[in-house]
């Protein structure tokens, strides 16, 4: 029987020479020499067909910048001839935000293409002739893409098998239930005249872990009121939606 394909990144941008950068360091350093995910960046470049190598031009209607051509980066898309049923993404700050679900999503599935656009952006035709699906990592505007591409890759990575080294560590974190992830604390037990709540010391695991849940509900409600509105109504017979109670950290 054929084992499976790893997952796999093809970023297409007019800078492969920053891939895999970060991402070849750490735990998805690691999980990319032991073969656990795969990338592969190529230089949109390549598909130009003049001898300048020309991959933009100027805005139609007129306006400041250059726009990426649609028949150069189509080309490039076509020539790396992914398999249908991999995404393909373009990062772009006017895409639908990346969110924690949609993470998972990708790590999922066989891993997507990714555009990296540059200067204005890229020609809308070649968005809707070739399906790519935009998506923004935050509401500002970057140089180009690749930054963009690398928090993706890097969030999608670490919930791939094997590259973590607990399992729960992917599920006791911001996001994972639609909450902020709770405060963290370690040694010393004493640190500037602060000591680590008592309750979480106290060996008595349903105490630690309602003392999180009320932690995670109390920095989302206010922090992410746009998160804490759809956290779903507790059953009746759970405490209600509440302030955390006040320990010797929360000043």
């Amino acid at each position: 029987m054929t084992p499976p394909s790893p997952w796999r990144a093809t970023v297409l941008t007019l800078f492969p020479e920053m891939f895999p950068g970060p991402l070849g360091v750490s735990l998805a350093g690691r999980a990319l020499a032991s073969g656990l995910w795969q990338i592969e960046a190529r230089d949109i470049r390549a598909s130009a067909t003049d001898r300048h190598r020309s991959v933009d031009d100027t805005p139609a209607g007129g306006g400041p910048g250059m726009v990426l051509r649609a028949d150069v980066l189509a080309a490039a898309i076509d020539a790396a001839a992914i398999d249908p049923d991999r995404p393909k993404l373009l990062m772009s700050p006017r895409g639908r935000p990346l969110t924690q679900a949609r993470v998972t999503e990708l790590a999922q599935g066989p891993g997507p293409l990714i555009v990296c656009g540059r200067f204005e952006g890229i020609d809308q035709r070649v968005i809707d002739a070739r399906g790519l699906e935009e998506v923004s990592i935050g509401d500002y505007v970057l140089s180009g893409g690749e930054i963009a591409a690398l928090a993706l890759i890097d969030a999608c990575v670490r919930l791939l098998p094997g590259v973590m080294g607990k399992e729960a560590s992917g599920t006791e974190e911001s996001f994972s239930d639609g909450l902020l992830e709770y405060p963290q604390y370690t040694r010393p037990q004493l640190f500037e005249g602060v000591p680590i709540p008592e309750v979480l010391t106290s060996g008595d695991h349903a105490k630690v872990a309602a003392w999180r849940r009320a932690q995670s509900e109390a920095l989302t409600a206010a922090r992410r009121p746009d998160l804490w509105v759809q956290i779903p109504p507790k059953a009746p017979n759970r405490p209600g939606r509440q302030k955390a109670p006040k320990n010797k950290t929360d000043g």
